[in-house]
């Protein structure tokens, strides 16, 4: 199943992720209060498909798993 952009965009604002900057890409950020960092670099391009090879090195770069994904995703 292919995710878009968008979806992602709403599972790291689930988490706490915040919006550090946005040109030619968006950066998503989220600090842990052990000092660790995730950086998660995010196209403009909202609705299309996120190619599986680049959706898994987002998912890696947030820290999650694709079925935290899956569920986050379903949560209201």
């Amino acid at each position: 199943m292919s995710h878009t952009y968008d979806q992602f965009r709403r599972v790291l604002s689930k988490l706490g992720f915040t919006v550090v900057r946005s040109k030619k890409h968006e950066t998503w950020r989220k600090k842990l209060p052990n000092g660790r960092e995730y950086t998660v670099r995010i196209s403009h391009q909202h609705g299309k498909d996120i190619p599986q090879w680049l959706f898994a090195k987002m998912l890696r770069q947030a820290g999650l798993t694709r079925d935290e994904f899956e569920r986050l995703l379903r949560d209201p």
